[in-house]
């Protein structure tokens, strides 16, 4: 793909460093003709140069780069611009599907006529298999093992897919299992800072940027490289060429100032800055920070800020590049050539932030003092819910009391014997504590707090109460090698706190499970239980399927909860248990002074680590090695006996050319569902049941319940995703009053079933379907699912007050319309039931961001008209929408180039 375009301003300059020549496109020569962008935020900046890089008076033009730069008075546009990053990152649940569409791609551009091997990744690809290994076995020695052995067994079909694909496809790597997280090996090792290549025989300097098929890629936001979560759809079209179009963004200045005091974690400070950008609203824009408190930053710290970006709500949680960043290229193990070259070029672009910077120009302004930030948990439900730790048993206490966790409160008291043991279950009682992988297992500060805190409690006789499943999910290699070389990994293993494997675990609901005892306790007796976990994602139904409270927390006070037992104590001022001695033991007791934890990580985690542990990353263990390639066909050899991958059925039926868009007409509702629903709520997570439609699926195929697997595990498969989409066990369709789980009821015969049984009836009687929603339809994760899993069930469009940025981009990008409430009216105002039909009118002549007409057909014969307003919001969308899909545009682009 070439990397520069006509250069209209003339802005193309070359940088010699150690007497290598590098070409780069110059923001300052460009200011001389679209004028000042030397208080441009950092991460506009980067945009900037994309358009000026490939600039060619089509896609990108010298109008767009006027756009971004008259960005700058207001602080706002309405303008939009083209983008396409440097480089794609996939994690294997979201990759595997993507690969798998890819597959389905070449088949498809065959009966188009087309020539398969052009469908290609044209940009770099990274797969990082980090989604897969499940904590079936922990609290043993052999507990990494273990969990190996059965994750390559389970995932055996997968991983002979991955490996095909690693073969097949240009410009596609796999990183292989027992390596570590996506965010990790990204901030470690793939990301560059600045990115080359060869073009034209010049060798080009640009900023490194990134999409994942992961909300969390914005982790690398910490090291100054611009990325975000993208859908597999949309990471899709851009490692096949295809720019994605992009509002400019509101950019919100966040200042830190101060440091952080004793006692308080870089987790602490991620959990208030949540709360405070959450409240202050900044869904759909990008974050950036500045301020004094950036200068003594370490880099990790700003790695976990923006790690959570979308649990605040940003596109992206943006720190520029300055001497922190260079520090840990070198500690990383950086080449030192491309180190210097990150420096020198931030500098020529004025991209380099130090103290004597002029603050960039935001759209609007918030502030901490990080000397004000205090520890900290959040939770039971949802991350921006932030709990002082000092107020976090009281909080639990009047939720249980107040009905808010779904037993009566009058029974907050209650215990329960657990069969076989010598110890009963109450509510609240910690029933997993799990150091997993993603927002803190790169952060060695509180890793290493981590383990001084096991030493401690190991110091004074204290161990985790016996109802605690313990676990370690180190996010790479390097992690395990500084708690070895500090003799930290000993402690860990004598609390429970052994390493279950390198991926991730608990957080995305790779849990594993509790004992049948336990189970039955919680199940029988509706008991409440709480899960406390270092990650970044607590929403219900997720990390467990019996734990409906669950705390996001430091590493630390992950070891510390473990050791409690419970959330219902006050860890600031009760006991977390007695030591050896009888003598009670109090948090103060085991916890670390910053100095310690300070010398620690300067004595143990060293640049030889980061060298060793990636010098052959590619390689992998040896099961890896052992997987059979079929390395010489073009085209994938589909098994239909397979219940892991399976070919799509997108691109049946398809046609070279365009079948017009019409209006829907007659539409039944499937689903009507109230605020906040999630992707968790809507794409298949988690374990699948033996009752639900995908588990009778999985039997009627001779699969044993013991090797279901997980959703996640089953993505390249549609048979199973689409039977499990709105089947969280959580979600609550309001067609059904009463029920919770994915249920929906058929109209006229008015019959309740399961979600997907009633879309498949709908589809046999040639109905179309579509989706009722209220406010911030879509939040969380970059899940494709959510939007592929809605399009084979026949939905036609989603109706909802607002979208999440992501899950809004996939829809479109499956060819299914978001639609949002106009003049403000929802379903509610609407009086919706979900016995009426609905036609959706003037989708003939669709254009960005229309107003349609929408008609409610009610069961007694009256009709209502209002109107709504299509969230395709730019002309590619438009184009996508009109193709049935961007898969579908991409495509027909490719056949007719051949």
């Amino acid at each position: 793909m070439r990397m520069i375009g006509q250069d209209s301003l003339k802005t193309r300059r070359t940088l010699t460093v150690d007497g290598k020549t590098y070409h780069y496109f110059s923001l300052p020569e460009a200011a001389k003709s679209i004028g000042d962008v030397s208080r441009l935020p950092y991460s506009l900046k980067v945009l900037l140069e994309n358009v000026l890089r490939y600039e060619n008076g089509s896609s990108y033009t010298v109008e767009d780069a006027k756009s971004v730069a008259g960005w700058l008075p207001s602080g706002h546009s309405e303008k939009e611009v083209p983008f396409r990053p440097a480089r794609i990152l996939l994690q294997d649940f979201t990759g595997v599907p993507a690969v798998v569409d890819l597959a389905a791609m070449r088949d498809g551009i065959i009966k188009l006529g087309g020539d398969p091997r052009k469908v290609n990744p044209l940009l770099p690809v990274d797969l990082v298999i980090d989604h897969s290994v499940m904590v079936d076995v922990s609290g043993t020695p052999t507990a990494l093992k273990q969990n190996v052995d059965i994750e390559f067994e389970r995932n055996g079909e997968r991983y002979e897919f991955l490996r095909w694909g690693q073969s097949a496809f240009d410009n596609f790597r796999v990183v292989p299992p027992g390596t570590g997280i996506c965010h990790q090996v990204n901030l470690e090792y793939l990301a560059q800072v600045v990115w080359t290549a060869q073009d034209t025989g010049d060798t080009f300097v640009y900023p490194d940027s990134c999409y994942g098929t992961d909300s969390h890629t914005t982790m690398v936001n910490g090291l100054g490289v611009l990325g975000w979560g993208v859908g597999g759809i949309e990471a899709e079209a851009a490692m096949l060429g295809q720019p994605i179009a992009m509002l400019i963004p509101d950019v919100i200045g966040f200042k830190l100032t101060g440091k952080l005091r004793e006692g308080v974690t870089a987790t602490d400070l991620v959990l208030t800055v949540t709360q405070m950008l959450r409240k202050k609203g900044v869904v759909g824009k990008f974050v950036e920070f500045f301020g004094a408190g950036l200068d003594d930053l370490p880099l990790a710290d700003r790695a976990t800020i923006g790690n959570m970006a979308p649990e605040y709500g940003a596109t992206c949680g943006f720190f520029p590049v300055d001497a922190m960043t260079i520090g840990y290229l070198r500690l990383s193990g950086r080449d030192e050539h491309r180190v210097k070259l990150v420096e020198e070029y931030a500098k020529a672009q004025g991209m380099w932030r130090d103290s004597a910077s002029p603050d960039p120009v935001f759209t609007d302004t918030l502030e901490l003092d990080m000397g004000t930030v205090e520890p900290s948990m959040a939770g039971p439900k949802r991350p921006q819910d932030r709990v002082a730790l000092a107020s976090a048993a009281t909080s639990f206490a009047k939720d249980l009391a107040a009905g808010a966790m779904g037993v009566p409160g009058d029974q907050a008291s209650k215990r329960v014997a657990i069969e076989g043991a010598n110890y009963d279950l109450g509510h609240g009682d910690v029933v997993i504590a799990a150091i997993t992988s993603c927002t803190n297992t790169s952060n060695p500060y509180v890793m290493i707090a981590a383990g001084l805190v096991a030493r401690k409690a190991r110091a004074k006789g204290l161990t985790p109460k016996p109802w605690v499943k313990t676990s370690l999910a180190p996010g790479s290699q390097v992690v395990t090698e500084y708690y070895e070389s500090s003799g930290l990994q000993a402690d860990l293993d004598a609390i429970g706190f052994q390493t279950v494997g390198y991926g991730c675990t608990t957080c995305i609901g790779n849990s594993g499970p509790l004992p049948d005892p336990i189970v039955d306790a919680i199940e029988n007796e509706k008991l409440v239980v709480a899960g406390v976990l270092s990650g970044n994602r607590n929403f219900e139904g997720r990390v467990h399927a019996n734990v409906r409270a669950n705390y996001l927390a430091s590493p630390p006070l992950v070891v510390a909860y473990a050791l409690a037992g419970t959330v219902t104590k006050d860890l600031t001022k009760e006991p977390i248990g007695n030591g050896s001695d009888g003598q009670p033991v109090y948090l103060k007791d085991i916890w670390p002074t910053q100095q310690e934890v300070n010398d620690t990580v300067h004595d143990c985690v060293t640049r030889g680590m980061f060298l060793d542990k990636y010098g052959d990353v590619f390689k992998g263990p040896a099961q890896w090695q052992a997987i059979r390639v079929d390395a010489d066909s073009d085209t994938y050899r589909w098994n239909s006996g397979s219940t892991y991958v399976q070919n799509p059925p997108y691109f049946e039926g398809m046609t070279a050319e365009l079948t017009p868009v019409q209006s829907v007409h007659g539409a039944r509702i499937l689903a009507e569902l109230a605020d906040s629903i999630t992707t968790d709520h809507i794409s298949p997570a988690g374990n699948i049941r033996k009752t639900s439609p995908a588990g009778e699926y999985l039997l009627e195929h001779q699969v044993r319940q013991n090797d279901f697997n997980s959703y996640g595990a089953r993505r390249g498969n549609h048979e199973v995703m689409m039977r499990g989409t709105f089947a969280n066990i959580r979600i609550k369709n309001e067609m059904v009053p009463g029920t919770e789980g994915g249920v929906s009821k058929h109209y006229p015969s008015g019959e309740v079933a399961p979600i997907y049984n009633v879309a498949m009836r709908y589809k046999a009687e040639g109905v179309p379907l579509v989706v009722f929603g209220g406010k911030e339809y879509g939040t969380g994760s970059s899940r494709d699912w959510a939007a592929k899993g809605t399009f084979l069930l026949g939905v036609k469009a989603v109706i909802a007050e607002s979208f999440e940025r992501i899950h809004r981009s996939n829809l479109v990008g499956m060819g299914v319309l978001p639609l949002v409430f106009m003049n403000g009216q929802d379903r509610k105002s609407l009086n919706i039931k979900g016995d009426e039909q609905i036609d959706i009118l003037g989708l003939e002549d669709l254009k960005p961001r229309q107003t349609l007409e929408f008609v409610i057909r009610r069961a007694d014969g009256t009709v209502d008209r209002t109107q709504v307003m299509s969230r395709i919001d730019t002309a590619d969308e438009v184009e996508y929408y009109k193709n049935g899909g961007i898969l579908h545009y991409v495509l027909r682009g490719m056949a007719k180039a051949a």
